[in-house]
């Protein structure tokens, strides 16, 4: 956790400078969306909220919130890395997807993986004080906390399956646990992934270098990002900051300036990073350098007493009998499309493969069209897998690829107020690059003209 303050520090010392402040751009109700807990944002929007305390194998002690609608169907949904239960709802009602379910009749679960701003207790080690508490990866949240977290919702609701939605990690954690604990594949009626993640060769993030690098100074099993007020502050210091914080949100999870709500983005910087350890940003690097969806690689001493063997043994996805819909985004910079093709091709029970063109890592539930178009569909397909009838109609060949056209309606200006800021990077972006272009040019064409033998 030091070593995290230690850059927030140095982040605020490099931005404090900066004079004025933009909060006056943005409504008064996303500014306080931004400071506002997940429970605290339910209330405020006139949602009923529950808090629930699970406590896993490893003694791990989790937060499960809730918008309850006793006696329906429940529906668990699990967030990314760095994310929270707040992911769900930080959209505001009419448009978060966690509101969308609860509106068409379910009881909503959101999970709070371990290490988030929700989930930091167990049952003998101090998240702030005792390094032993971060020694986990997405591996474990995939081996403990989903089994415990879902049979506590099962044993609480009475029911003997649920409907599984996983965003990014919470698709990894799932393969984890269905391959792993292969039991659990029949407690699920569908699982709804969306934007997959579990090979990353083709991983486009122009920024993981750079986290590389980081990575390998501060060295393993400490908390990375905890949850902090300094980021919206900071971003919120001048207009040219606010380009800065886009920019870096955009090399992360790939560039859509259409579904990007410009308005909204102070409340998502208020609820990210929600902090992980970093152990599990390290696992994904490993899956992209190997090329493979492995457990953890340790070194090869390591390795030989864990796994009995020198190298970690690959997650069996053919294990993963329970129904699985994919959907995922042309332009996701951390779940490419020719990574997430691979995985359907190695999943068993592919019932729905579904390319959105353009679309980034996090526009299937933040993206200004999302709930008029990916909402409808995901609810529709859940629903017929959770009729009971016996399906066959598995699709794992060339995915559906659909293009979303952008409304031009009063209404969809009005859900992006603000957007002249993304606008105003999206142009100098493109003249930052068509200028790369011409330089690139008249370098390849000086090259050519003095070598006149190369091919």
């Amino acid at each position: 956790m030091r070593h995290a303050i230690w850059v927030l520090a140095v982040l605020a010392g490099v931005l404090s400078p900066v004079l004025g402040g933009i909060e006056d751009s943005f409504p008064a109700s996303v500014l306080q969306d931004a400071r506002l807990t997940t429970l605290q944002l339910l209330e405020k929007y006139k949602y009923p909220a529950e808090a629930h305390q699970v406590t896993t194998e490893d003694k791990y002690i989790l937060t499960l919130h809730r918008i309850p609608r006793p006696g329906a169907k429940p529906v668990l949904l699990v967030h990314g890395l760095q994310d929270t239960s707040a992911t769900w709802i930080i959209m505001g009602p009419h448009s978060g997807l966690a509101y969308y379910l609860y509106d068409n009749g379910y009881d909503v679960w959101l999970a709070n993986c371990r290490g988030n701003r929700y989930s930091r207790s167990h049952v003998k080690l101090n998240a702030n004080t005792d390094k032993a508490y971060w020694s986990f990866s997405w591996h474990e949240i995939g081996m403990y906390d989903l089994p415990a977290m879902i049979d506590a919702i099962l044993v609480k609701t009475g029911y003997q399956k649920l409907s599984y939605f996983g965003h990014s990690q919470g698709t990894t954690s799932f393969f984890v646990m269905a391959s792993s604990r292969p039991e659990y594949n029949a407690k699920i009626y569908l699982m709804s992934a969306m934007a997959p993640v579990a090979f990353m060769r083709h991983m486009k993030a122009p920024l993981m270098g750079i986290a590389r690098m980081g990575i390998g100074v501060f060295g393993e099993n400490f908390e990375l990002f905890p949850n902090s007020p300094l980021y919206l502050n900071q971003c919120l210091q001048s207009s040219g900051v606010m380009k800065t914080c886009v920019r870096f949100y955009w090399q992360i999870v790939g560039k859509n300036q259409e579904e990007h709500n410009m308005t909204m983005f102070p409340a998502v910087l208020g609820h990210l990073p929600g902090g992980c350890n970093v152990k599990q940003p390290i696992h994904y690097l490993q899956l992209q350098t190997s090329d493979r969806f492995c457990q953890f690689d340790n070194d090869a001493k390591e390795n030989q007493r864990v796994y009995g063997r020198p190298t970690p043994p690959d997650y069996r996805l053919e294990r993963i009998t329970a129904p699985v819909a994919l959907y995922y985004g042309s332009n996701d910079f951390l779940s490419a499309v020719e990574d997430v093709q691979r995985l359907a091709k190695l999943l068993p029970n592919v019932v729905e493969n579904h390319l959105y063109r353009k679309w980034n890592h996090m526009d299937m539930h933040w993206g200004i069209s999302a709930r008029r178009t990916v909402m409808p569909r995901v609810l529709k397909v859940m629903q017929y897998w959770e009729s009971g009838e016996e399906r066959k109609d598995v699709t794992t060949g060339s995915p559906v690829e659909e293009e979303v056209t952008q409304l031009t309606t009063e209404a969809a200006v009005e859900g992006n107020q603000g957007n002249e800021e993304a606008d105003t990077v999206a142009k100098e972006e493109s003249t930052e690059r068509n200028q790369g272009e011409r330089v690139d040019q008249e370098v390849h064409q000086k090259k050519v003209t003095e070598s006149p033998g190369e091919e």
